[in-house]
């Protein structure tokens, strides 16, 4: 199976590994888990440790590591800008180079490689979630995890269907950039041509073709919910059901484990 999209956000890969029979509330619990005890993270044992994990469970997953790569191409340069900005503006320890206001040390390249070192984690246990789970079953997932919050009258219905639209349309409107893009450069614009500002001239006319193409879309979604006899959550029952299993509670156990690793490791 291949996908030829860079963007990874909101796609799914069907297969029968251990992630993917898991519950997605699970899943879902497991992510936001792991972004909070990431920050834990001090040194190189535990990044080491941690990327140990993500790695293990990329296996379990029988993913090509490749969509894990590609699905971190797309923000690179975000992520090269937050870790300059670490390196040159953390001051301690060595000083390597210093201009100005810009001070290169031993604790800024550290902290700068730490902070690269955390955002790929988190990239790659992002896209192990969505690749593994049914954007639907994240939907539901989430539904069930802020039910309680009906009781302060959180539209909790409309909240998980806001992010499974979201979630199903990502790849469907980056799909829709490609073939804009591809018409445009049929046309004679070159896209990798020219200055920065110049390259972002030429993706401005991007923008009304994919907004109009993106209103179209919602109308006939909503057309086909309307048609469909849709008319929000109240009374509505389940056709997917989620179930809960022993796998379920050994995965978050096993999160716990290596959060003891992490205060162990903790200097």
């Amino acid at each position: 199976m291949q996908v030829k999209d860079k963007l990874l956000l909101g796609r799914y890969l069907p297969g029968n590994s251990f992630l993917h029979r898991l519950d997605p509330r699970a899943k879902l619990v497991g992510v936001f888990y792991f972004i909070i005890i990431i920050f834990l993270a001090n040194n190189w044992p535990s990044y080491l440790m941690l990327g140990v994990f993500v790695l293990s469970m990329i296996a379990l997953s029988k993913i090509n590591l490749k969509f894990f790569l590609n699905g971190v191409k797309p923000l690179i340069w975000l992520i090269i800008f937050t870790v300059l900005l670490q390196m040159f503006f953390t001051s301690g320890g060595k000083v390597y180079f210093h201009w100005g206001i810009f001070t290169l040390s031993e604790f800024g390249v550290r902290n700068g490689i730490f902070i690269f070192f955390r955002f790929v984690l988190i990239i790659f246990i992002s896209t192990l979630m969505t690749l593994t789970t049914p954007p639907l079953e994240l939907s539901d997932a989430l539904e069930y995890l802020i039910r309680p919050l009906k009781t302060l009258h959180v539209p909790v219905h409309e909240i998980s269907l806001i992010l499974s639209i979201a979630l199903r349309f990502v790849p469907t409107l980056m799909d829709e950039t490609e073939k804009i893009m591809n018409a445009q450069r049929a046309r004679g614009v070159d896209f990798s041509d020219g200055s920065l500002v110049d390259r972002m001239k030429a993706i401005v006319p991007l923008l009304i073709p994919l907004f109009v193409s993106a209103l179209q879309r919602a109308e006939d979604l909503a057309i086909a919910m309307e048609a469909r006899g849709y008319r929000g959550g109240e009374g509505r029952t389940k056709y997917r059901i989620l179930n809960w299993h022993l796998r379920d509670t050994a995965s978050l156990v096993s999160l716990v484990v290596v959060t003891g690793l992490l205060l162990y490791l903790r200097k």
